[in-house]
């Protein structure tokens, strides 16, 4: 590992980011390291950091990493870490043009790093945070044994996606809404009533409908009181954290673990942005700034590859990148608000152009405040739609093949902003701590119009069970049938349910 940068290198470094500078760019200092293909994958199987937790994940990312790049499959060009200061890694058998191109990639993810609203409540030295679980979890292992944390932390890593995304910006519970403040003075509220001065009033004022659904209404929040927790739970892994009855070391193990998913989620929670942003940057300060024309047709050539389409994926690289184009664009000829929306000729908008000149202004802006599915909520319009070609598509059981569904723009939007919400993963609840009054726990999956899939539902509920010491239940839809998925620790039972009855 080379940690002291060439002077080629180190010159380049300082051109790539003065040019950036000039633009705007604001970015944490950056430290490059330069690795071979081996230390890379190295370095890349520990998603970036040199210093991880031991696991026997890391090592299969190694060997995975490894093979695809002997067969040529993929190649890991760089690597960059959201920390402060930035730390990157160029690869050491990449060509000179390879390292302007990934130094102006890397500049770009630094300054949405520092400045994109959805990192701001990460750890900026997680570098060293990192390095610390590390050091926790192989002292447990020391004094527990190898064996026994590893499967504790597949038990809990099952469970990784089952976070809440949202907590670090949202409080979600509230002790007026709880049980902790005053549990039994809800409970003894009367049934309300409109107030009447006549008796012979009272049964057209108060009819016995009216009373019987003020006395429905009055159970239901009687029965939700009762429930722990009395909302229901995004964040399941921080719930068992809490609530399970674990021994200290695992305890700290899961919050090592949340921790750490935490601290990932904003970068998959603006995947779409954060690549088109970096590629955006990279092709403006490769083709106006720092390349020479002896480099066009090299610099060309990884851009392509980088930007490329293929068959049956979404490329966040390419979509991001076009969407900011195209809003810098229609900020700068004023295609946008009202008075765009409410012109109707084809030639009118085709002409429109009124010279605003915000564009820049524009998706500086959006690169502060927006998250991928805020960003394609809003800007991924008709006119982009249509203008790229995109379409749904879906897979075929009968022909076994995938087939294009749409090219409607509502229906593309719509499934690719469901495939966003959530991160694309199964929203799951904490319903009810004491289900039944038998201390089990009763987990919701939301259904997004996408079924669970039964057996990782199993896997996981095992692992949950184990978590919790009691068995453990969860509620979905399978084909449009409210079911219930349970695990007593030996057997599995699933059973179709009326809502009433959960």
């Amino acid at each position: 590992m080379q940690t002291v940068l060439p002077k080629e290198l180190a010159v380049m470094q300082a051109q790539v980011e003065a040019a950036a500078r000039t633009y705007g760019l604001d970015f944490f200092p950056t430290f490059y390291e330069v690795l071979d293909y081996d230390e890379m994958n190295m370095v890349g199987s520990y998603m970036g950091f040199p210093v991880r937790y031991p696991h026997w994940k890391w090592g299969m990312e190694y060997d995975k990493m490894s093979k695809t790049h002997e067969y040529g499959v993929s190649r890991v060009y760089e690597m960059v870490i959201n920390n402060d200061p930035c730390y990157a890694y160029l690869m050491e058998s990449n060509t000179m043009v390879d390292q302007k191109l990934v130094m102006c990639h890397v500049t770009a993810h630094n300054d949405f790093f520092k400045n994109n609203l959805a990192f701001q409540h990460t750890n900026r030295r997680m570098i060293d945070e990192m390095a610390n679980h590390a050091t926790r979890i192989r002292r447990y292992m020391d004094w527990y044994g190898v064996e026994v944390v590893e499967t504790f932390i597949d038990q809990v890593l099952s469970l990784e996606n089952c976070i809440d995304y949202h907590s670090p910006f949202i409080t979600r519970t509230s002790k007026k809404q709880g049980t902790e403040e005053d549990p039994g003075r809800e409970l003894e509220a009367p049934v309300l009533k409109i107030p009447s001065n006549r008796e012979y009033m009272e049964r057209y004022v108060n009819p016995d409908d009216f009373v019987e659904s003020q006395k429905k209404q009055l159970k239901e929040r009687r029965e939700k009181q009762r429930r722990f927790p009395a909302q229901p739970e995004r964040d399941v892994v921080r719930f068992l954290m809490t609530h399970a009855p674990l021994l200290r070391w695992q305890r700290d193990v899961i919050d090592i673990l949340w921790e750490e998913a935490q601290y990932f989620a904003p970068q998959a929670m603006t995947k779409i942005m954060n690549e088109g942003w970096a590629s955006y940057w990279h092709s403006k300060l490769m083709t106006e700034k720092v390349m020479d024309s002896s480099e066009v047709v090299d610099f060309a050539d990884r851009h392509s590859a980088v930007v490329a389409m293929q068959q049956g994926q979404l490329n966040p690289y390419r979509l991001g990148l076009e969407l900011f184009r195209d809003i810098e664009e229609r900020w700068n000829m004023g295609r946008f608000g009202l008075e765009w929306e409410q012109v109707t000729s084809m030639a009118e908008r085709r002409l429109w152009d009124k010279k605003l000149g915000l564009g820049r202004e524009k998706i500086f802006s959006v690169r502060k405040i927006y998250t991928d599915i805020t960003f394609i909520d809003e800007f991924f319009t008709h006119d982009f739609c249509k203008k790229h070609g995109y379409f749904a598509y879906g897979y075929d059981k009968k022909k076994q093949e995938y087939l294009i569904e749409s090219k409607d723009f509502i229906a593309v939007k719509q499934k690719m902003l469901a495939s966003l919400t959530n991160l694309g993963q199964p929203s799951i609840s904490v319903l009810d701590a004491n289900y039944e009054n038998r201390s089990e726990i009763l987990l919701e999956h939301t259904h997004d119009g996408v079924d669970l899939d039964m057996q990782h539902a199993k896997e996981t509920l095992k692992n949950v069970t184990s978590l919790w010491t009691r068995p453990a239940h969860i509620l979905t839809k399978q084909d449009d049938r409210l079911c219930m998925l349970s695990f007593d620790g030996h057997q599995f039972k699933e059973k179709i349910i009326d809502r009433a009855q959960s």
